[in-house]
């Protein structure tokens, strides 16, 4: 098979350990700096050129589409998928995912349970809002990740003091969200690595100081953890529910069950380093049985 994979380039841990098992298993593997792509929007042959060149007919494509560059990069996604290419991860369930907002009422619709959630416009409804979630609560941007762009408000006075700033320097516009603080769960959460229907590893991140965030790019650490079937479950769910196939989900572990906190349509793949499962190969695979299926049923409707 001939795979792209689409990233910001060959030294990135995951881009490097899916080219690996990809040529381990005797496919022809081309990484793609989707932001070196550009288009020809024509409607009987849209094409992509990369670096002046235009690129071939891939038999799958595997995006690896960065927080920051999801407009774009999603662009592209959707311009393979015009020409009929199997994608490892559809254009419109990345740009769901990216929006917490958005990801947060699709999983409620499709009965996954998420920590109670606000959202408001409006700087004059702040009393109100406060009075319909106990304290402390959760105060992020729609648009935060990594723990970036995301407080904890202890009291009323500090959530109002936050939500004020939040609203004078939100310049562009982002969703601001209140949400509800599970205290059994306080610097600690779970990510689920899902792979079409089934989790393939999952691990325990842990703050290592009193930091309410458990996210390793905050410093916290990882344990190779065995799921509940509930939360197996609650995880496949949520992936299923935003319509991505490759997805890393984050759950918490609350007294009422598992609530999932968001799902990420490009998890990394420090996964591996602390669980010893072969993320990477359980991929590969999952390309290999569906694109190739989707080009079989193909050139039988040709």
């Amino acid at each position: 098979m001939k795979i792209a994979i689409l990233s910001n380039g060959n030294a990135n841990y995951s881009t490097k350990r899916l080219v690996e098992e990809a040529e381990k298993r005797g496919h022809e593997v081309k990484v793609i700096k989707y932001k070196n792509c550009y288009l020809s929007l024509d409607a009987k042959n849209p094409e992509i050129f990369y670096r002046g060149k235009k690129l071939p007919k891939f038999d799958a494509v595997i995006p690896r589409i960065a927080n920051y560059m999801t407009r774009y990069g999603t662009t592209i996604v959707r311009q393979f998928e015009m020409q009929g290419t199997w994608t490892a991860s559809s254009s419109i369930a990345i740009v769901r995912s990216r929006d917490k907002l958005r990801s947060a009422q699709i999983m409620i619709k499709n009965g996954v349970d998420t920590p109670k959630t606000l959202v408001s416009r409006n700087t004059t409804d702040i009393d109100d809002l406060l009075e319909q979630i106990e304290l402390p609560v959760i105060i992020k941007l729609a648009t935060s990740t990594h723990g970036n762009g995301v407080v904890l408000a202890e009291t009323k006075k500090a959530a109002k003091s936050t939500l004020q700033a939040f609203y004078l320097y939100n310049e562009d516009g982002t969703n601001i969200l209140i949400q509800e603080y599970i205290k059994e769960s306080s610097g600690t959460d779970i990510r689920a690595f899902v792979v079409g229907s089934r989790v393939v590893a999952s691990m325990k991140r842990q703050s290592l100081d009193d930091d309410f965030r458990s996210n390793l790019h905050k410093g916290g650490e990882g344990t190779a953890i065995k799921l509940t079937p509930e939360e197996r479950h609650m995880a496949i769910r949520a992936a299923k529910a935003m319509g991505l196939h490759i997805a890393g989900v984050d759950l918490m572990r609350s007294d009422r069950g598992p609530l999932v906190l968001e799902v990420n349509a490009s998890p990394g793949f420090g996964i591996e380093k602390i669980t010893g499962r072969n993320v990477a190969e359980k991929i590969i695979e999952y390309v290999e049985h569906n694109a190739t299926r989707r080009n079989k049923k193909d050139k039988v409707g040709a």
